[in-house]
C-alpha cells in the first residue's frame, strides 16, 4: 500500500514565497493554489501516492469543512474556527503509520511523529517537488550530508564511515519520495 501524503497547503506555499499571493477559501487569486495543486497532480503520477491537501479556512470557510476531488488529489478546506493544523493532525491520528505529513510546523510534525507518521518540512517536499525525474529514480536520491548532524568530539565509537542508525532510517524513508 502507497504512503498517503498529507500537505498543508500553506505551508508549502509559505516555503516558496507565493504565501502572500493567496486568496483564502473562497476568495479571489488562487493562482498560486492552483499552481501548487498542478505540481502535486504531476508529483502524485510519477510517484503515486495519494495525496491530501489542507487548506485554512477558519477565518473565512464556511460552517463545514469542504472536500474537493482535483485530479486524483484530495482538498480539505478546514471548517470556519478550526485551523488545517487541527485537520492534519486528525489525518494523522486516522492514518497512523501508513501516511506522511508535509509540514514546517513544529506542533503538527511532533503530534505526527507521535502517531507513527513519517514528516517532511515544507522546504525539503518543495525541492522533491519541483525535482526532474531522471530516467531512474534512484539516481535522484541525495543522502543527507553526515558532517551537518553529527556532534563535534574528539572521539568516537563505531564504524567512521557508516551514518548513525537515525539518519540511515531517514534516509530509507526519504527514497519513497
Amino acid at each position: 500500500m502507497a504512503t498517503h501524503l498529507i500537505v498543508d497547503g500553506y505551508n508549502v506555499l509559505g516555503a516558496r514565497g507565493q504565501v502572500g499571493q493567496v486568496g483564502r477559501a473562497g476568495s479571489g487569486d488562487d493562482s498560486a493554489r492552483e499552481r501548487l495543486l498542478r505540481d502535486l497532480t504531476t508529483y502524485r503520477q510519477r510517484k503515486g501516492h495519494p495525496i491530501t491537501v489542507v487548506f485554512d479556512g477558519w477565518q473565512q470557510g464556511g460552517d463545514t469543512e469542504r472536500h474537493e476531488h482535483r485530479s486524483g488529489i484530495e482538498v480539505i478546506y478546514s471548517r470556519r474556527g478550526e485551523k488545517a493544523d487541527q485537520v492534519i493532525q486528525r489525518l494523522a491520528e486516522e492514518f497512523g503509520r501508513d501516511c506522511a505529513v508535509v509540514s514546517s510546523d513544529r506542533e503538527v510534525a511532533d503530534f505526527a511523529k507521535g502517531r507513527g507518521a513519517f514528516v517532511i518540512g515544507a522546504a525539503e517536499f518543495e525541492s522533491r517537488l519541483r525535482v526532474v525525474p531522471p530516467a531512474t529514480s534512484q539516481a535522484s536520491f541525495k543522502p543527507i550530508d553526515r558532517e551537518e548532524y553529527l556532534p563535534k568530539r574528539a572521539e568516537k565509537k563505531g564504524n567512521a564511515r557508516k551514518l548513525p542508525k537515525a539518519l540511515r532510517k531517514r534516509n530509507r524513508q526519504l527514497r519513497g519520495f
